[in-house]
Order: C-alpha cells, then sequence, then structure tokens
C-alpha cells in the first residue's frame, strides 16, 4: 500500500509532511496536487489511502480537509516492517 514498484508517491507525500515548513501543520488535497504535480482527484486518493492505514490523520479547520502525519501509527509500521513483517 505504501509502496508500488513504479510509484513512491505516498512515500513521498509522508516525507514531505515531515518537513519543517508549512507541510508540517497539515495540507490539504489542493496543497498536495500542487507539490507532487498531479491531479486532484489523484492525490485525494493517495491521502485517503494513507488515512485508511492510519498514517494520516485529518482536521477540519475552517471547513477544508487538512491531512497531518500520525508519527504513533507511522513508527507501529515501521517497527513491523524492521521485524520482517
Amino acid at each position: 500500500m505504501l509502496r508500488t514498484p513504479t510509484d513512491e508517491t505516498r512515500l513521498r507525500i509522508l516525507a514531505w509532511l515531515k518537513e519543517p515548513g508549512p507541510a508540517a501543520g497539515g495540507v490539504t488535497a489542493d496543497a498536495v496536487a500542487e507539490e507532487f504535480s498531479l491531479p486532484r482527484p489523484v492525490a485525494v486518493t493517495h491521502l485517503r489511502l494513507l488515512e485508511a492505514t492510519g498514517m494520516l490523520r485529518t482536521s477540519r479547520p475552517g471547513g477544508r480537509v487538512h491531512y497531518h502525519r500520525d508519527e504513533v501509527r507511522i513508527a507501529e509500521v515501521a517497527r513491523m516492517f524492521e521485524k520482517g513483517w
């Protein structure tokens, strides 16, 4: 789910959200689409998949969905991969 042989967009999104700066406070699907030169529906699909795995959580300041990293869940998944899961 996180990485396919031809596309690492979801991993790049997670890395971008970790960087200090505007993305660190959460981003909209429009911001992701712009940052990665994706059509908005494709950006939404990536974000929803990351949310479904628990790696992103959402908030709705001003009524728009903002996506944020869930550091606890990301650490849990990293530990699973380290154990060979």
